[in-house]
């Protein structure tokens, strides 16, 4: 189960649905920016040193100019990400931030049908539509 890319999904999924309501208790009385920026310098330790442990000392010179552009374009997107996120947090509360936030797969099946030329099908059109209700619904507070 180790080596299947549900199992390592679903943790992710857990992982992040701790992180909402983690950061949402540790943005209190804080600048957003400032909390994310002590949030980042946290993921940068713990990154480095799970690189460190596991990737070979002369892995990061064989990387090629191409990776290391698109690495760096999707640190900028996660940065830009956890400012807004972070700001949506102290702005209003975790249960209906997060829902809005998972609308990130509907932006990930449109920019990877664009952009990497995955299919889009009926099954993922409806998926990405169960997901905007779901979203809404929840983000709802009449």
């Amino acid at each position: 189960m180790a080596s299947s890319w549900i199992f390592w999904a679903l943790l992710s999924a857990v992982f992040a649905g701790l992180t909402a309501v983690l950061a949402k208790a540790g943005v209190a009385g804080v600048n957003s920016h400032l909390a994310t920026a002590i949030r980042t310098s946290v993921v940068l330790v713990f990154a480095w040193a799970i690189a460190g442990l596991t990737v070979r000392p002369l892995a990061l010179g064989e990387l090629s100019r191409r990776t290391w552009l698109f690495l760096a374009l999707s640190g900028l997107a996660t940065g830009l990400s956890w400012l807004c996120y972070f700001r949506a947090l102290q702005l209003g509360p975790a249960s209906q931030v997060a829902p809005v936030d998972k609308l990130s797969v509907v932006f990930v099946l449109l920019f990877a049908a664009l952009f990497l030329h995955e299919p889009l099908s009926l099954k993922s059109g409806l998926g990405a539509l169960l997901i905007v209700a779901g979203a809404i619904v929840l983000a709802w507070r009449p």
